[in-house]
């Protein structure tokens, strides 16, 4: 049974449905030499480190009306970084809270506590990657919101694809378990949903060529978005476009487009 968006229907006991969001998004450049993708590299490492990917997830926290109850975060070498958030739908007082939660405040001496997060709990992994004889580099961004109870990851997801330069994304949504109201009925959705697209933004939208594969029975959601406008000086590092010659741009043009399509679909078509 499914639950109208607005409907108050009441509930026996916790609304213990599972919603669990998962991005996949792909930052494309164009870096000639081993050189400048090495430096490419580094310089998208340091701007998404880990200080700044928990500023991601704890703004996202704060827009699904959820509670941080702990921050694990880490920078790795030679690149990437990861941050993990343990949440709450509702505020706890401090007593309330079990000692190994920080309440956002990292201690120096960081302690593994990702083991719990089985329930509501926010990731990012950073995966930047390039190969000395390919001259597109890539940097990849792996999410999974997932939330129980009241509150649901989709409305965060215009500010999670705005806070990285999203050429690719493929998102997948699912709804767990079930819920009773309070005649004993099993509720296996609460909110009316039949494409991810319908909570991204028309103009967020106009910009990608979508595609979804939905699997309604099972509560399973999954859109595919590829950027459809390329604009050539977005994608150059330490180059501008006018230092190139037509046919230049025209074949590194080409060469970016052809990157987006196998990502997007998954296969080696070129």
């Amino acid at each position: 049974m499914r639950i109208g968006l607005n409907s108050k229907l009441k509930l026996y006991g916790f609304n213990n449905l599972t919603k669990t969001l998962s991005f996949n998004i792909y930052d494309i450049c164009y870096a000639k030499s081993e050189r400048e993708q090495r430096d490419y590299i580094k310089y998208i490492d340091e701007q998404y480190n880990s200080d700044r990917l928990t500023k991601i997830l704890c703004d996202v926290t704060e827009m699904i009306g959820a509670h941080v109850l702990n921050i694990s975060k880490q920078d790795y070498e030679p690149q990437g970084a990861s941050a993990t958030l343990l949440v709450s739908e509702d505020h706890l007082d401090a007593e309330d809270i079990d000692e190994s939660c920080n309440m956002r405040i990292v201690p120096a001496e960081k302690q593994s506590i990702a083991g719990h997060l089985d329930k509501s709990h926010l990731t990012v992994h950073t995966y930047p990657e390039f190969h000395p004889d390919n001259e597109i580099t890539t940097f990849r961004v792996d999410i999974d919101v997932a939330t129980c109870g009241k509150i649901t990851p989709l409305k965060s997801l215009d500010y999670l694809i705005g806070s990285f330069d999203s050429d690719i994304i493929t998102i997948d949504y699912r709804v767990r378990g079930f819920t009773r109201d309070e005649h004993g009925k099993k509720l296996f959705i609460d909110h009316d949903i039949t494409s991810i697209q319908d909570y991204i933004a028309k103009d967020t939208l106009e910009r990608y060529d979508a595609v979804d594969v939905n699997v309604y029975q099972s509560n399973i959601f999954h859109t595919k978005m590829m950027i459809k406008e390329i604009f050539l000086q977005n994608y150059l590092f330490n180059t501008d476009t006018y230092e190139l010659a037509p046919k230049t741009r025209l074949a590194i043009n080409d060469s970016l487009r052809r990157e987006m399509i196998e990502i997007f679909s998954g296969m080696n078509i070129y």
